[in-house]
């Protein structure tokens, strides 16, 4: 399955314009099925969504000589996701990234959610929106985008957050060859949220080898400093001079075994870049990723005021992917949109919080083009 169906999918629909087609991928341990809905354009780009984590387990796109490969990391069948799960392509939540200590306060009362990433809470701990399955609810397609709609509604006190969380993911992908993932939440009492997508992107091919060599730009002038633990010290810190400046487009891994202490800490590069001070009022480009080789580009557009940069640090040779090949250090980046990390514990960044009545959204766009070769010179 994976990346061969996604060849064969698109070799079928590429002529027939933008087309939505619902499947079975697997199992569930209790007997539920897990669907998939495969999002094709006629464009050449295919996008296949699994129910299981509202992941993004697939998406084949074109390089400058038309050739299709898959270019985001994943299992090829629901085993992987369930066995080892890495958070490929997942939605995460309830609070994507890290909560100090899995601790924080809310109206006068300290809530405490399970640590799963040493002394801290990640991804909204050991059974976060990644690890269970969504509701595959509307599926559509008209002459110009493909979608599905999936949905999770999160009872008050699940992983110890206050509040029923009704949450719903809609993946739309468009003949502007654009993908985006439209996340909508709301609440029946206070409680925090913080939702992204956690996909691993290498755009020369998943299983292809190290991503060091593509050529990243952020458009942030700041980013904020972690401790050994991950967790941000509360300072923010100008990238001038930093390994950290990415304000113009340069390989990911040019500076990335510079003795700064920063590295050390995180391994390489998972670190929250400072797009604004509040969220925006729609999206606008925070990120581009060109690969010299395949002549892919990759431009991420959000309004989020954060961006967490994550080099694939963690990455150990352990995993088989889609495409029959291990993932080792360094084979993907994710760039996650989002809220700080720690913001409920650390004032100064802003807020989480989610009232009854309000709707908390954060929209991520992926646009997906080629360049031409660059002369020798």
């Amino acid at each position: 399955m994976g990346s061969v169906f996604g060849l064969v999918a698109l070799s079928m629909t590429a002529q027939a314009g933008t087309m939505a087609k619902r499947e079975a991928f697997g199992t569930m341990p209790d007997g539920r099925t897990v669907d998939a809905v495969v999002l094709t354009n006629a464009h050449g780009l295919s996008a296949r969504v699994i129910a299981y984590g509202a992941s993004l387990q697939s998406l084949s796109a074109p390089d400058r000589d038309g050739h299709v490969a898959d270019i985001v990391l994943g299992y090829p069948s629901l085993r992987g996701y369930l066995e080892k799960p890495q958070y490929f392509g997942a939605t995460v939540g309830r609070y994507a990234n890290r909560i100090a200590n899995g601790r924080f306060v809310l109206d006068g009362k300290t809530y405490q959610v399970p640590v799963n990433d040493g002394p801290n809470s990640l991804h909204g701990g050991t059974r976060g929106f990644d690890k269970v399955l969504w509701t595959v609810g509307e599926v559509s397609h008209d002459a110009g985008k493909a979608s599905v709609t999936l949905t999770y509604v999160s009872p008050d006190g699940d992983m110890g957050y206050p509040g029923k969380l009704s949450v719903s993911a809609t993946y739309t992908l468009d003949d502007e060859d654009r993908l985006s993932i439209d996340y909508h939440a709301t609440t029946d009492r206070p409680t925090i949220v913080n939702l992204s997508n956690h996909a691993y992107w290498n755009l020369a091919g998943e299983g292809s080898g190290s991503v060091m060599a593509q050529r990243l730009t952020i458009v942030a002038d700041a980013f904020l400093p972690i401790d050994a633990t991950s967790i941000p010290t509360g300072e923010v810190r100008k990238v001038d001079g930093t390994p950290f400046d990415f304000r113009h487009a340069k390989p990911i891994g040019r500076d990335i075994r510079t003795a700064d202490p920063q590295l050390l800490n995180g391994r390489g590069y998972d670190h929250n870049w400072v797009i604004s001070r509040a969220p925006a009022s729609a999206p606008r480009m925070v990120a581009r990723v060109e690969d010299p080789r395949s002549g892919r580009v990759l431009t991420l557009s959000s309004a989020q005021p954060g961006l967490q940069f994550y080099s694939g640090n963690f990455l150990d040779g352990t995993t088989v992917g889609t495409g029959g090949h291990v993932y080792r250090q360094g084979d993907a980046f994710a760039l996650e949109p989002q809220l700080y990390p720690d913001t409920p514990n650390q004032p100064a960044f802003g807020s989480a919080r989610l009232e009854p009545g309000q709707a908390y959204r954060n929209l991520i766009v992926y646009r997906f083009t080629t360049e031409p070769a660059r002369s020798a010179r």
